[in-house]
């Protein structure tokens, strides 16, 4: 199943971006608004496809998120038809922490008429909802968040900041290694499966809004607005089965929901509503 320009805009909701930085910027806001990051597949012990034809069905056709590797493996097939040059890279994540762990966030580096970017259209942590410019010490804000890029000699890394009340927080950092896809199926493995990976063990989901996002950790459900944020806590599987419908756009059935909410440790499942 081949990636087909239209079926990919009306699924994001937009018309063909120019290949330009400013069509670069509506394509990854729009797809960080239209298709949800999700690991539910990880959660339940499945090791998401890689396939292109794999990621279409499920991100497109069967209206699913995904995480890094199937939201930014369908990026990048966008990137491509739209006309955009760009490399992947491999970063390692640290959230707060002083280095990264292993390569196993794939983002790209973005070639545009006013320099080179960074574009990322899967990172499901507090990221950045537009393309970053590629220059060290920058500070760039967006829907009252603030992140720059720091180099970090000791690692010889570009590493993603974003400003907090305590500081700057690491995001991830990346160098310029060569990627090749078997380097993606083995990263793929390590975050489905891994001991140390969150992904097989915490539900995690993100979606972008205008002027926000909406996330949710296990059963703590986060709605952040112009940098400005109030958290509860969901109690009941029928109240987590309709936010993954209506604030996520993920249509899930009751037996992929009693399945979540058992690995969350819920006593009982209602019926969906």
């Amino acid at each position: 199943m081949p990636f087909n320009k239209e079926q990919y805009l009306s699924r994001i909701g937009i018309s063909q971006p120019p290949a330009t930085v400013e069509g670069l910027i509506r394509l990854q806001s729009a797809q960080l608004q239209g298709i949800a990051f999700e690991n539910i597949d990880p959660l339940l012990g499945v090791t998401p496809c890689l396939e292109t034809a794999s990621i279409i069905q499920k991100l497109i056709f069967k209206q699913r998120g995904g995480y890094c590797f199937e939201l930014n493996g369908l990026f990048g097939q966008a990137l491509s038809a739209f006309g955009f040059h760009y490399t992947p890279i491999l970063a390692r994540v640290r959230m707060g922490q002083p280095e990264g762990g292993p390569r196993a966030h794939l983002c790209f580096l973005v070639e545009t008429e006013s320099g080179v970017w960074l574009a990322d259209a899967g990172f499901g942590g507090p990221g950045f909802s537009m393309p970053l410019r590629l220059e060290a010490g920058l500070e760039q804000a967006m829907d009252g968040e603030t992140f720059r890029l720091r180099q970090d000699s000791l690692f010889d890394e570009l590493v993603v900041e974003k400003y907090t009340p305590d500081g700057w927080f690491a995001l991830y950092g990346f160098d310029r290694a060569s990627v090749r896809y078997c380097d993606l199926e083995a990263a793929n493995v390590v975050c489905s499966s891994w001991n140390q990976s969150p992904f097989p063990f915490h539900l995690m989901m993100n979606r972008c809004t205008p002027g926000g996002r909406v996330s949710l950790f296990d059963t703590n459900l986060t709605e952040m607005q112009s940098g400005k944020s109030v958290t509860r806590i969901i109690e009941t599987p029928a109240e987590l089965g309709k936010i993954i419908r209506d604030d996520f756009g993920i249509e899930i059935g009751q037996a992929k929901l009693e399945a979540i909410a058992a690995r969350l440790n819920f006593e009982r499942v209602e019926e969906l509503v």
